[in-house]
């Protein structure tokens, strides 16, 4: 085997350019709309819209900013409460803190590892006997799997609560043949550098509200009012993705379904080539649901497979291959140490499993056969050699 010294480092996931973004961008420069507006910002979100499948979309700085908006448009406040997914990366929960509001936190469920419906129920039902219902519920889509969408939205309408629904890591998957991010209220996309296409850093929120994008739009350009001076009534905020990266967006967007047949393909090497080891389990995909699998994601059963997750990311990080455990729930994140959580059951915390034994492979659309055929002899090295010393001893 090559040293690691002078082999190339295999990265989590990668941006991936087409070719086609210097096009958009060259436009851009051309006509001097170097601001955050303009035709390519005008065209992206139509084609957003037009993809998932909603009336109307506004595109902005990052998926966090989407999250603010969403949960502003909604009149969330101080004194509020919001739940949220606990598996989950931080910043789907950290607008809630912006606004002074309270997160509550809901576990997952084995199926898809997303919100449990049987958590939600019971916070919900719990909430409202204390005459204290959330201004709003956000769905996180991990890895590019939907949650039980059918399921979720039902326990929403049921107590009348919107859901904001978190696709940032989840463009291009669907749900009974609907695009994730157009269920609820709002939806919520991420282009960051490591998504499955990026603008390098931007977000885009979409609705069948109109009227409610439209209102984004404006708190997206610091809330400026009609007039022909500078005139504020309301707290904005600056928000709006620039024309040049947008013009970077629409050009990944042509490519969207390739990457997640790559990235289906990535998984499904993986999947057949370790599979059969002891031990290791991979995300499942939901029946009737089509997952972009943003990043394969599997678990570990370390008694199974005689090494851990930890020692499998250590392992993999001496050859020079990024690999990172699942997402730490946020319910465990020392910031929400005080924060509610509802578990999936009585004495059944599925996230706390899943962190405990989840590892994300490297799964970008642009890795080389050759590359994942190096990540999979590595973890196979690490198991087999696990086996061979238990036997010695």
């Amino acid at each position: 085997m090559i040293h690691p010294t002078v082999q190339k480092t295999i990265f989590l996931s990668s941006p991936h350019m087409s070719g086609k973004e210097q096009h958009y961008i060259q436009e851009a420069f051309e006509t001097n709309w170097i601001a955050p507006l303009g035709p390519n910002v005008d065209a992206f979100e139509k084609e957003i819209a037009a993809f998932t499948g909603v009336n109307e979309a506004a595109a902005v700085s990052s998926g966090t900013a989407a999250i603010h908006l969403a949960l502003s448009l909604l009149g969330v406040g101080k004194g509020d409460t919001v739940f949220c997914s606990t598996l989950t990366f931080i910043a789907s929960a950290n607008p809630i803190l912006y606004l002074g509001a309270e997160p509550v936190f809901i576990d997952s469920e084995r199926e898809t590892w997303n919100m449990s419906p049987q958590g939600l129920a019971t916070a919900l039902n719990d909430a409202a006997q204390k005459g204290k219902l959330p201004k709003a519920v956000i769905v996180v889509n991990l890895y590019g799997q939907s949650a039980k969408m059918e399921e979720l939205t039902a326990l929403c309408d049921q107590y009348e609560v919107p859901m904001i629904e978190d696709a940032a890591e989840s463009l291009g998957s669907s749900y009974k043949r609907k695009q994730s991010g157009s269920f609820g209220r709002f939806g919520i996309f991420s282009f960051n550098g490591n998504k499955i296409i990026t603008t390098s850093g931007g977000g885009m929120l979409v609705s069948n509200d109109a009227a409610a994008i439209h209102k984004a739009r404006f708190l997206a350009t610091q809330a400026r009012d009609p007039a022909p001076h500078y005139q504020h009534s309301k707290i904005g905020y600056n928000y709006r993705m620039s024309n040049v990266l947008a013009g970077i967006g629409r050009a990944q967007l042509k490519v969207l379904e390739e990457r997640v047949e790559a990235r289906r393909a990535i998984f499904e090497r993986y999947e057949q080539a370790l599979s059969t080891l002891p031990g290791i389990q991979f995300m499942p995909e939901l029946e009737d649901t089509y997952s972009n699998r943003w990043l394969t994601a599997m678990t570990v059963d370390e008694q199974e497979a005689g090494v851990s997750v930890r020692e499998l990311i250590e392992g993999l990080a001496f050859e020079k291959i990024e690999a990172r455990p699942v997402w730490k729930p946020l319910h465990l994140q020392p910031l929400f140490k005080d924060a509610k959580y509802f578990p999936h059951g009585e004495k059944e915390s599925i996230s706390e499993q899943l962190f405990a034994n989840g590892i994300c492979l490297p799964s970008g659309s642009n890795m080389e056969e050759l590359d994942q055929s190096r990540v999979i002899h590595c973890i196979k090295n690490s198991i087999t050699a696990k086996e061979v010393e238990r036997k010695i001893i």
